[in-house]
């Protein structure tokens, strides 16, 4: 490329580095210390690391338990994570979130033109869920990046031979073995591949063909990785197919819907009538976009079906990724503004707003998590090498991880299953404790707070066996959480 390229190549991409660069410090403004998820999936790719390589057990069933398959995210992120530690393995899931706003600015770029491949970049690039998880090392910014790349390769090759579809499939299957909750956003991918075909003025029967290819392949993957890893089956039906239900309000999930991804969603309906009213091939085109726009609904739905709205704050974020190109034509069409190489300065407005906005909204829910920084110090001179330690704490991912160098995994117990002389539940723990079972105690009041509170009853009943060495506050951006760590005498 010559230097006059490269200069062209810039300047026509400014706007997409300036979403970028401002994507980039809007996710460093967000400080914590790891949250427990983060702590699990390092934790376990550290293990699994070390079974590849040393045949040590990892003493636990990952894959039985997993959204997604432990062999992937978990063992990348821990290899970056033995290098540059949790901020490491967060810069690698930055990464992967800046490819995504790349990506949707590609796609919408070749979809919808470049006016409305800039508004796109920046109503995804700076929305919550994005910038959310652009700072947390799991599965998400991964998954959300191959469904990213996934969707501009069938589009990018719409009018290229049918085969060439084929590319996306092995990216749809290791987006859905990431996450498996991902292939729920598997249909769009197929129903773009389609829609893409007559949009760009070629024949229906050439677009079922690349759809039926694409379906093929991608399901022929699906089927061969289950076969290969049956472990895989389990986790899967436990953590998606079969998920337990939750009680949770409709109104509540709809209001979190709405607070994390309402405005995207909006002038995706928007973008649906600007391609319904100005598209040179009206049918397909409408259709593709409303595909697109519907998928923003996906996660709501889902998580309103399973009475539930935990995550439902990243899983909104998967949807964004395919309404944002129809967002970016939406609210670039209402502007009706600037050249055709200009971003309108009412567009460029609303975007700024919501960048404000999103970063007032995803502030307080990163810092929702108590920071370990204090629970971490006070524990670390009490542990250490030694046979039969045993550590009962109730979210015990936080200090396994940080203390991984002085602990072995088959020494952290938890509040949320524990067997004991043929007992379970509260008696099990009841009787250790009388026995001097457990060499520390640490109880938050979190989760699990009623038997928290019977366990804190248990250990003041024997002083003899038991005493309160700390009492370490957490601060979260909703308060102060305390946790009481008890040694055995």
């Amino acid at each position: 490329m010559s230097l006059r390229s490269l200069r062209t190549a810039l300047r026509d991409r400014w706007p997409l580095f300036a979403v970028l660069a401002l994507q980039i410090v809007l996710a460093y403004l967000l400080t914590n210390t790891a949250f427990e998820d983060e702590a699990l999936y390092l934790y376990a790719g550290h293990r699994e690391l070390d079974l590849l390589l040393h045949h040590t057990p990892t003493y636990d069933t990952y894959a039985s338990y997993f959204s997604g398959a432990p062999f992937l995210y978990p063992v990348l992120a821990a290899l970056v994570d033995s290098a540059l530690g949790l901020e490491g393995a967060r810069a690698l899931s930055l990464l992967f979130m800046v490819g995504a706003t790349a990506l949707v600015w590609m796609t919408a770029r070749r979809l919808y033109g470049r006016r409305a491949a800039v508004v796109a970049a920046a109503l995804f690039g700076v929305s919550a869920p994005t910038l959310f998880m652009s700072r947390l090392a799991t599965y998400d910014a991964m998954c959300v990046f191959l469904l990213a790349l996934a969707l501009w390769l069938v589009v990018r090759l719409a009018r290229a031979n049918p085969a060439w579809v084929l590319l996306a499939a092995p990216v749809l299957v290791l987006a859905a073995a990431t996450k498996y909750a991902s292939a729920l956003y598997l249909p769009t991918v197929v129903a773009a591949a389609v829609l893409t075909v007559p949009a760009s003025g070629l024949s229906w029967r050439r677009a079922a063909l690349r759809g039926g290819l694409l379906t093929a392949a991608t399901a022929g993957l699906a089927w061969a990785a289950l076969t290969g890893w049956p472990s895989l089956r389990q986790g899967l039906e436990q953590t998606t197919v079969n998920r337990a239900a939750g009680a949770e309000p409709l109104s509540g999930i709809l209001r979190l819907s709405a607070v994390w991804g309402g405005w995207i969603a909006v002038l995706a309906l928007v973008g649906v009538l600007a391609t319904a009213r100005t598209a040179s091939r009206p049918v397909p085109g409408t259709l593709l976009a409303g595909a697109l726009t519907v998928t923003a609904t996906f996660a709501t739905l889902y998580q309103a079906h399973l009475g539930t709205s935990v995550s439902l704050h990243k899983h909104i974020g998967f949807g964004l990724l395919f309404a944002a190109p129809v967002a970016g034509l939406g609210l670039s069409w209402a502007a009706r503004a600037g050249t055709v190489r200009a971003v309108p300065g009412f567009a460029l407005g609303v975007c700024v707003l919501l960048a404000l906005y999103a970063n007032h909204a995803v502030t307080p829910m990163y810092g929702g998590w108590p920071d370990s920084t204090g629970e971490v110090a006070a524990l670390r001179p009490l542990v250490g090498p030694g046979q039969d330690q045993r550590y009962l704490v109730e979210e015990n991912e936080i200090p396994r991880y940080y203390l991984a160098s002085r602990t072995e995994p088959y020494e952290w117990l938890t509040t949320y299953y524990f067997q004991y002389k043929s007992l379970t539940g509260l008696p099990a723990y009841q009787a250790a404790i009388q026995d001097g079972y457990f060499d520390l105690v640490v109880l938050d009041y979190g989760p699990t707070a009623a038997l928290d509170r019977e366990l804190k009853a248990a250990l003041k009943a024997d002083p003899a066996g038991y005493r309160l060495v700390a009492s370490v506050p957490g601060r979260t951006s909703y308060g102060t959480q305390t946790y009481d760590i008890w040694q055995r005498l």
